[in-house]
């Protein structure tokens, strides 16, 4: 494992300072799934190579993280995967399916299936993400900081039970109802899982991490509060104090839990250092929920990035206006969708930065 110390010193810092509330020279952006189908040569990527190929091969995931960079001014890359490969790694299938997304073909269906998680070496064969993420610190020569990532517990558990997506989430939720044991346990073991892969991926090089939680606009807000934040909290406990026996530097982290805008406040209160908003709450309104010691991060609604040049920079022009140059990042309320037309990243970044 290469040390951080013989990496290229970062050239712009204007992302990690916002993360950490200190002052920045320019509002920072970036887009989740900024590396994506929306673009043209990562398209010719994917025509020759497998979905999970690309996550799996160091050369192929830099190649298509550096993409968006070559064609925009962001301030901030992420690497190349998915957040499926915690269930692959504990032993369980899943398959990249065109026009479908992901399809889990054998997936938990009775609390005797936890069974079959293999947790001995599962961090070993995530190492590709660790190589990965070394690779590209050096590939990006210091241009930007580099996020890694993972999806929480009760996304991920919504998928190995579900089998794939899912618009209603009844299987996993039907879990909760009927096995409540099992549930605890297999969101326990996820959220250590979890930790010890975001801690290898920091000491790989990432400098800022992202827990996506996108599920969690199938809970209520007391679902919320007592199945999905308690574990989100211990992940940020937990990788602080193994930061602190591994004599690692603590990188900022940033919790996003999309369709959770009526749990802002509470959110704020886990010791993340920046909440991701979806597109559904106003600016002014998230900041008064959060308070003032965190950062946002959002909230563009992806399909305003079908609309003409004109009108989405203006919108963007009011969105970052509305939330201001302190403590704060652009980005969309949620990932950049497959047809959104290449000019409108261009539209988007050039926006923010022009704001303030």
């Amino acid at each position: 494992m290469v040390g951080c110390k013989e990496f290229p010193p970062l050239k712009n810092d204007n992302l990690l300072r916002a993360a950490r509330g200190e002052q920045v020279d320019r509002v920072p952006v970036w887009v989740m799934r900024q590396a994506g189908r929306y673009l043209p040569e990562f398209q010719e990527v994917r025509a020759k190579h497998d979905f999970f190929e690309v996550c799996r091969t160091p050369e192929l995931a830099c190649e298509v993280t550096m993409q968006p960079l070559r064609r925009f001014d962001l301030d901030a890359s992420i690497i190349f995967s998915d957040i499926l490969v915690i269930p692959q790694a504990l032993g369980i299938t899943v398959e990249m399916h065109k026009g479908v997304g992901p399809v889990l073909p054998q997936p938990l269906v009775t609390p005797d299936d936890l069974e079959r998680l293999n947790t001995t070496g599962s961090i070993d064969r995530l190492k590709y993400v660790g190589d990965a993420i070394t690779m590209m610190r050096h590939m990006l020569d210091g241009k930007v900081p580099l996020y890694g990532f993972t999806g929480a517990p009760w996304t991920l558990m919504g998928y190995m039970i579900e089998g794939g997506g899912s618009k209603t989430m009844s299987k996993a939720k039907a879990w909760l109802e009927n096995y409540p044991e099992a549930s605890t346990k297999l969101l326990n073991l996820l959220t250590d899982q979890i930790v010890d892969y975001l801690l290898m991926q920091v000491k790989a090089g990432a400098q800022i991490l992202q827990v996506f939680e996108s599920s969690a606009e199938h809970l209520s807000k007391e679902q919320y509060l007592n199945i999905a934040l308690p574990y989100l909290k211990r992940i940020r406990d937990d990788l602080h104090k193994k930061f602190d026996e591994e004599g690692v530097t603590p990188v900022p982290m940033t919790l996003f839990s999309k369709g959770a805008m009526h749990s802002l406040t509470e959110q704020a209160q886990t010791g993340y250092d920046v909440i991701g908003l979806d597109w559904t709450i106003d600016p002014e309104e998230a900041r008064k929920l959060a308070g003032p010691n965190v950062t946002l991060q959002g909230n563009l609604d992806p399909q305003d990035m079908y609309k003409s040049p004109e009108e989405l920079r203006e919108l963007v022009l009011t969105m970052v206006r509305k939330f201001g140059k302190h403590r704060y990042i652009a980005n969309l309320g949620h990932g950049i969708t497959p047809q959104t037309p290449v000019e409108s990243m261009s539209v988007l970044v050039q926006a923010v930065h022009d704001a303030l």
